[in-house]
């Protein structure tokens, strides 16, 4: 089966708070980001379909900038699997902003 993946995708693995809707938060690690979606590991079970908010900060060593950059991400479950004892988790990002820019200093 063909990758049908628009995006190029990043193997960066950075921590994240996901939550859901009902307020519920879930601690994870990004497997992989692209500009469309993100990869991430759980312990927690999400559904396919489920909608999502988690902020991503980008390290300024990896983009290349003088500060981290702190992105909010809307986006919706599209794929989950079980990887040995945790879930894989696939996400598009709907709506990303740029909520501030910051330095690692402070």
């Amino acid at each position: 089966m063909p990758d049908s993946r628009s995006s190029v995708r990043f193997p960066l693995k950075l921590p994240i708070t996901v939550r859901t809707a009902d307020a519920r938060e879930h601690f994870a690690e990004t497997a992989d980001i692209s500009a469309g979606g993100v990869l991430f590991h759980t312990k927690a079970a999400l559904e396919v379909g489920t909608i999502i908010r988690f902020r991503i900060v980008l390290p300024a060593s990896v983009l290349g900038t003088d500060s981290d950059v702190l992105v909010n991400c809307t986006g919706r479950v599209v794929r989950a699997m079980d990887d040995h004892g945790k879930s894989a988790i696939a996400a598009v990002i709907d709506e990303y902003c740029f909520e501030r820019v910051y330095s690692a200093a402070g």
